[in-house]
């Protein structure tokens, strides 16, 4: 049913509830799992960029040692628009997220619900 499952990661406490929730989505359905990592500022840091790939890494390993196919991607920009134009390039059938993340940015609009409007296939969001 499911043959693509995109999965935002930020390094909040969160995201790693979520991620046993998408994993075990993509384990039932024998998807291909997407984990999507958006950097916002446009010159990060060199910390956190190393973070961001670290992060990215170690999920990849962990979905990798459960037996489920697994690619990362790293993009820069708004978190919700990239999610939603990501789910649309890798022909996502599912996003699964977090209600909460690391919303660094002014905008104090949740990153969840306005992917929830955007989205061009269902999202799953997870408390």
């Amino acid at each position: 049913m499911f043959e693509t499952v995109l999965f935002p990661i930020d390094q909040s406490r969160e995201s790693m509830v979520t991620a046993s929730k998408a994993l075990e989505i993509a384990h039932n359905h024998k998807s291909r799992l997407i984990v999507l990592s958006v950097v916002q500022a446009e010159h990060p840091k060199s910390e956190e960029t190393q973070a961001v790939s670290s992060l990215l890494e170690g999920a990849r390993e962990k979905i990798e040692q459960e037996g489920v196919s697994c690619d990362v991607v790293e993009r820069k920009g708004n978190p919700a628009f990239v999610i939603c134009d990501v789910a649309d390039e890798m022909n996502a059938d599912l996003i699964v997220m977090g209600t909460r993340g690391l919303n660094l940015g002014a905008d104090t609009e949740s990153t969840a619900a306005r992917v929830i409007e955007l989205a061009p296939c269902p999202v799953l969001v997870v408390p």
